[in-house]
């Protein structure tokens, strides 16, 4: 449930919610902001595929973010979408979320982006629109310094996703540690910031305590690639399909299978 967060406006701090996807650039911005006295992160606002009852896109099961949110001891808030909304819907939800944030006094949207112009400017435009403010902790950040500064601060996680057009399977499931950044291929982003691989954060400086599980299986999906990312008029009438290897994460303490 919500918190009324409104009388502690008098403060003069940021009411934000962290946009939290469970992976590493999230952790290294909100261990950032934290850092930052202007802003008061109480809220945590992660994505989630009503169908599966997993983070979207990382395939997380929702049983393991609450179980990362209170090792954090953030509150969390889910914003529920179905499998595959269209952006009407899906901009209709968060709408709906982001008024009941405002609501009860929250002012600011944290976000671990890094490079993507376009897609902070679409958040920003949807922010402004109800009365809110994006704030970008990682912005324009050399990826290598940042993933030099997530390793440096004893930040763990283990590589979730990875998208097979830029990793093979063998990438999946692995720590995300030195040895897996010098394995990674030429033009492959380090942090993976074009949706080359997704990872969970389970320990580090945000955290009262590890987040513990049990590695199960990794298994493939495909997903119908969007006509717009194919140029060739050729191929327009036979769609491409994206594959992606996830490593599922079970909670060890639940006995899950």
């Amino acid at each position: 449930m919500f918190r009324n967060v409104s009388n502690l406006v008098k403060n003069k701090t940021k009411q934000s919610f962290m946009n939290w996807s469970g992976g590493k650039d999230s952790a290294l911005c909100l261990n950032r902001i934290k850092q930052d006295p202007a802003y008061n992160v109480s809220a945590l606002l992660t994505s989630v595929n009503t169908a599966h009852d997993r983070v979207s896109m990382h395939g997380v099961r929702r049983s393991m973010l609450h179980k990362q949110a209170k090792a954090l001891g953030i509150p969390l808030h889910t914003l529920e979408l179905p499998e595959q909304p269209g952006m009407a819907e899906y901009e209709a939800i968060m709408t709906e979320q982001l008024n009941a944030f405002k609501a009860i006094g929250y002012t600011h949207s944290v976000f671990g982006d890094i490079y993507l112009e376009d897609l902070r400017a679409y958040r920003e435009i949807k922010l402004d629109m109800l009365g809110l403010k994006g704030v970008f902790p990682l912005w324009n950040i050399p990826t290598h310094e940042l993933m030099d500064e997530f390793l440096s601060l004893g930040f763990k996680a283990i590589i979730v996703c990875v998208n097979e057009r830029y990793l093979d399977k063998s990438f999946c499931g692995r720590l995300l540690d030195g040895s897996f950044v010098r394995d990674l291929p030429p033009g492959v982003d380090i942090c993976g910031e074009n949706g080359e691989y997704h990872s969970f954060v389970f320990d580090g400086p945000v955290f009262k305590n590890p987040v513990t599980f049990t590695k199960g299986s990794i298994v493939r999906r495909t997903y119908e690639a969007p006509r717009t990312a194919n140029p060739n008029p050729d191929l327009m009438d036979k769609p491409s399909q994206y594959g992606f290897y996830f490593c599922d994460l079970l909670d060890d303490a639940s006995g899950q299978q």
